[in-house]
This record gives C-alpha cells, structure tokens and sequence, in this order.
C-alpha cells in the first residue's frame, strides 16, 4: 500500500470536511521539505508532466535533457518520427548521457564517459574499446525507456511507468483545448521566474479572481473579476472561463489584439477566456488569440521556477510588424501581481500566527484543487478526479 504525505492526518480531514467552503492545506505541506520530498515522487514522478513543447525535439535525431521530479530523462526523436523517453544514464557505469537542461541533434547517442553508443530507439549498438564478459549481449544493455506522450505540441512525460492513461489524464479537457490548435500555434515569447514560494500556491491563486479587484487593475479593466463559470469534468484538471469586456478584443493593456484571432474558435470563445489547471504542474490560458501556458517546478519547499509561454498563431508571427508584447506585457504585469501576492503567503505561513481560514464561496476551484490535493495525500496515490 502506498505511503501517505508525512502531514497530519487530523489537519486534512479538515480540509476535507463535508458542508463547507474548504480551507488551505495545513502549514507543512507549504513548508515542509519531507512534504516535497513526497510529492516529487508521488505527483511528479506518478503522474504525467509536461516537460515542454515538442518543436524541442522536432528533427529526428534531436534530444533533450530534462528532470522530472528527480529523475532525469533524455527525450529523443526518432529517426521514424517518434518521440521517446530514457533514463538519462548509461548503462554502462550510469554516468549521465546529457546535462540536464543541454539539447543536441545526432544519428546516435553517446555516452560522454567510455563512448558506449545508442541507437535513437535506445539499443546499445557499439561498446568501444570494451573487453566483454561472457554472456554479455548488447540486446541486454538498452537504455531504460520512460513513458512519453505528445498532446497538442507538448510534451508529457510519466517516469513510474505506472500512471493512468494519458487519455484518462486529460479527460474532457481535450474537447475543450481542441479548437484553439495548440499544436499548429508558434512560441511568440518565454519568460522564466524564480519565486520564493511553495509551487502549489500559484496554482492556487490561478484557480480564483478573487483576489483580482484587490491586485489586478489592469486585469479587470478588460476582463470582470466576477464572470464566467467552472467547469466540473473528467480528467486531472480543474478551471473554467472568464468572460471579456464588450470593448476587449483579448486580455492585453487597452483590449486590443496584435495578433490573429484563432480560426476554430466559435463566437463564445471569441468572447472568454479558458483557464485550466492540468495536474501536476501546467497551468493553460486559452485566449481568443493566443494561447499562454506556465509550467511550474519545485526547486524547494519554499522556491519555484515558473516557465510563461506565449503561443501565436503563425499567420501573426509570419507579419513583419506583429510584436507580442500586446501580450506579454500584460501578463508580465499580471504574473508579478501574482508573484508578490503568493510571496506574501508564503511569509504568513510560517508565522505561529497562522492558522488556515474558510475559502469564499466563489473559491471552489481553489477548494476543488486542495481537497484532490488532501485526498491524494491521505490515499498516498494521486486521486483518479481533482473534484
């Protein structure tokens, strides 16, 4: 049977307690480095994380290193168009076969230690130099596989092998990010952010707008705090919509777009905003004309590193005058909004002081999240549903 969370048992039935708005988790599972410890393995290396976009690794021949909870992995395309996953380790001596962060473009991998040689379908097909011992067979010796599934031009990687179906995963959500075509849309701007905060509270704080005539005057004047509905639906994710002014075109400073409006998008969706938070660690924005994504990790119980997105519509990004700051700028302003606000939480929870207070009504995505997050604590095991 699978361990629960090193978190006390008492202070999440309370969270999961029947009849109410809900309430944060208790101060541990912000603060606790045994608490992360567990997540990693339990959310991040048994479920399915996004670990970027596929144009990545697009070529065959390309790789790219990346970590996954604590593990790392190689990510390869095919000579046959494939994309694969492998430990990163050789399995000679088990030193690494790529920094993790590095990308190359080769026929073949190449351990950087004693030369041992990979196919891009991982098999060992040269050993250099090496004096085998008896038995030994290259067909024994290929790298260890990890899972990998492609979903509109991202990438998800499952390291325990033993996660749901990525179809089970994504449930309903894929009925609802279809029309935007994030797979034909083109990266327009990336930014990277390092905040002092535990990495389930700027999920948390995208799951509300709440706090957003409080924080976000650029935001309400394009979009009212108080519109749009959430949604309850199969799958690992939980969101919802907003809907836009009748003067605002999309979520920029003045509402107007730069860009192109998104071809598949029906007059509804031309008018709101999609917010969704796909478990463990990608948040997605889907917007009339373009889509923005953060993907969120934990470098420490108390520190994140946030990866924004932007993502345009080539016809947009082909015009010599499209610029997406339009964009940019203004979710520059909103993230650090963002940012500050969870900052100042993660400072509260560790006052003596604190003591976890009820969610609004209007916080039930929020209070959706941190009870799938409690019960997958108590099961040890992510929950099948984050409602």
């Amino acid at each position: 049977m699978a361990a629960p969370a090193p978190i006390d048992r008492v202070g999440l039935e309370a969270v999961l307690e029947p009849g109410t708005s809900g309430r944060m988790l208790p101060r541990e599972a912000y603060t606790s480095e045994a608490v992360l410890e567990w997540e990693r393995e339990h959310f991040f290396a048994r479920s399915w994380v996004c670990a970027g976009r596929s144009v990545q690794i697009d070529d065959p021949g390309t790789r790219l290193a990346v970590r996954i909870g604590n593990e790392p992995v190689l990510l390869v395309r095919g000579g046959d168009g494939v994309a694969r996953g492998f430990f990163n380790v050789c399995r000679h001596r088990g030193h690494e076969l790529m920094p993790c962060g590095a990308s190359a473009r080769r026929n073949a991998i190449h351990c950087p230690y004693h030369a041992w040689t990979y196919a891009l379908d991982g098999s060992l097909i040269r050993t250099p130099r090496f004096d085998p011992p008896p038995g030994f067979d290259v067909a024994d010796h290929s790298l260890a596989p990890v899972r990998v599934e492609e979903w509109h031009g991202w990438m998800f990687v499952n390291v325990s092998g033993d996660a749901m179906p990525f179809d089970e995963h994504i449930g309903e959500l894929e009925q609802i990010l279809a029309p935007y075509e994030p797979e034909r849309l083109v990266v327009g701007a990336t930014h990277e952010y390092r905040s002092p905060t535990n990495w389930k509270l700027p999920i948390e704080n995208y799951h509300e707008c709440y706090h957003c005539s409080a924080i976000h005057p650029e935001l309400c004047v394009v979009s009212p705090p108080e519109s749009g509905d959430n949604l309850t639906m199969p799958g690992l994710w939980a969101g919802g919509t907003m809907d836009l002014e009748p003067n605002a075109e999309t979520m920029s400073l003045d509402g107007r777009s730069g860009g192109v409006m998104l071809p598949g998008l029906d007059a509804a969706q031309l008018r709101q905003v999609i917010y969704v938070g796909l478990f463990p660690n990608m948040l997605i924005s889907a917007h009339p004309d373009y889509v923005m994504t953060h993907r969120i990790e934990p470098l420490s119980a108390g520190e994140s590193w946030v990866e924004c997105q932007w993502l345009f519509d080539p016809a947009a990004i082909a015009r010599d005058d499209f610029d997406p700051s339009y964009a940019v700028d203004f979710w520059d302003i909103t993230n650090r909004q963002d940012w500050n606000a969870c900052e100042g939480v993660q400072r509260g929870l560790s006052s003596r002081g604190f003591r976890p207070g009820p969610f609004s009504m209007s916080e039930d995505a929020v209070c959706h999240w941190v009870q799938w997050v409690a019960r997958s604590y108590l099961t040890g095991e992510p929950a099948r549903e984050p409602v």
